[in-house]
């Protein structure tokens, strides 16, 4: 069975993004200090729970495959998932540090600069901030807010002050903050630029 409306791969995405990142608890099921859960345990939770009513593991499957951010990954042997980064809950993902390009970026709304500017940027809720190596995926998520502004942050200037980076298997690189140093701060970009 194929899912042929995108509202519906979204709604599952977005489930699978409270689930396996913030609220485990809110379907019943428990992640394990690492982040897995058993494949058949979620699906036995979303067929209890309203917005997850009728996934299977051929729906879970395409919802993980054609996720554009690639948010989650399956163990190697498929028994179990997870979300790659982004939670607020405590867990370890076990990524081994790693050396960061010369340049990565970060979107964020025009709004919160000032506070940047001042401070840096800070994990907040999450266990990381998250950088990018391309532009777009940056300026997308610095949109989801409002007017998007895209930094630049040079991230090997920072690894060689003693900073620690980790990549994911979806290319997010992840540190614990980005202080306003390591910062250049263009102008706002036009609506039309995002």
């Amino acid at each position: 069975m194929k899912i042929k409306n995108p509202n519906q791969a979204k709604r599952i995405s977005k489930l699978l993004s409270l689930v396996l990142r913030h609220q485990p608890q809110s379907i019943g099921i428990k992640l394990d200090n690492a982040g897995w859960v058993d494949v058949d345990a979620l699906l036995n939770a979303m067929q209890r729970h309203r917005s997850g009513k009728g996934v299977n593991r051929n729906i879970l499957d395409q919802v993980v495959e054609s996720n554009d951010k690639q948010r989650f990954e399956y163990s190697g042997d498929g028994s179990r998932i997870r979300a790659r980064q982004g939670h607020s809950i405590e867990v370890n993902l076990g990524y081994a540090p790693a050396e960061p390009p010369k340049i990565l970026f970060h979107g964020t709304p025009d709004s919160v600069i000032p506070k940047i500017r001042e401070s840096g940027l800070k994990k907040m809720a999450r266990h990381h901030v998250h950088l990018h190596i391309d532009v777009e995926t940056s300026r997308q998520v610095g949109a989801r807010r409002g007017r998007p502004v895209l930094l630049k942050i040079r991230a090997h200037q920072m690894h060689e002050a003693g900073h620690v980076f980790y990549v994911t298997e979806n290319d997010v690189w992840l540190t614990e903050e980005v202080p306003p140093e390591f910062i250049d701060f263009p102008n706002p970009l036009r609506q039309s630029d995002a």
